[in-house]
């Protein structure tokens, strides 16, 4: 693959960097990869995979925007309130980098219909609230061979982790908490959506590219308040429900 005059300007900062350069900007742009969620989490993880030219990009999520996301999804602007969150999101992926390829999937993501849409792509981010949700997409890339790049944010503390199959992500989290935060019910710093993310997007570039050390079988805790970060190890559970 090519690359046209246009897209050597526009990746000229990749194609310098030893651990990228041109190699890595082709496993880009012949990668494709699944967000789910496209929310405080998958808006600024999407806006950057189409920045770096990740050649295809799926986007799972059945809401529509309102005007109290705005504070946090930076992807959409107050126009698109009421609009469906991945065709707003398209749109602005696509005007961003006209390169690349979005695909829209307007549904929740279910035991019945992740497989599918997990199958069709080389890497799966989860940016999600709900772990119902989590557990689908992080059973999906079991089933499927994919590694699983999830984030999570509420109040002021985020976290993302890379769980390349074993240990998956119910091996972090065998059973839903019966008091589960969400962003709606505690809240969240707006800003803390981009830091985690941002994250999330450069964990993935790393994946595809081969750079560096990928946060696999780790988990990044950023506590914004405090300004730190932490990094523990997430151990295999041999009585994991999943993969065990």
């Amino acid at each position: 693959m090519a690359f046209s005059d246009s897209e050597v300007e526009r990746y000229a900062r990749h194609l310098v960097l030893r651990e990228i350069g041109g190699p890595g900007q082709q496993k880009l742009k012949g990668a494709s990869v699944l967000m789910v969620g496209a929310g405080g989490l998958g808006a600024p993880a999407a806006l950057y995979l189409a920045a770096a030219g990740v050649g295809r990009i799926g986007l799972a999520d059945p809401d529509v925007a309102a005007l109290s996301n705005l504070q946090r999804q930076v992807i959409y602007a107050t126009a698109d309130v009421g609009r469906l969150k991945v065709e707003a999101a398209a749109a602005h992926l696509s005007a961003l980098n006209p390169e690349i390829v979005v695909e829209t999937h307007a549904v929740a993501v279910t035991p019945d219909n992740a497989r599918a849409l997990v199958a069709g792509h080389d890497l799966i981010l989860d940016g999600t609230d709900d772990f119902a949700t989590r557990f689908a997409v992080s059973d999906a890339c079991l089933a499927e061979g994919k590694t699983l790049v999830s984030g999570a944010i509420a109040r002021w503390t985020g976290q993302v982790g890379v769980f390349p199959g074993r240990p998956c992500y119910r091996c972090l989290v065998p059973d839903i908490p019966p008091d589960a935060d969400t962003c709606q019910t505690v809240g969240v710093i707006g800003a803390l959506g981009g830091v985690i993310g941002s994250m999330m997007a450069l964990e993935a570039v790393k994946l595809l590219t081969g750079a560096g050390a990928p946060l696999s079988g780790r988990l990044l805790i950023y506590d914004a308040l405090a300004g730190e970060t932490r990094t523990v190890r997430v151990g295999a559970d041999p009585d994991c429900p999943a993969c065990a």
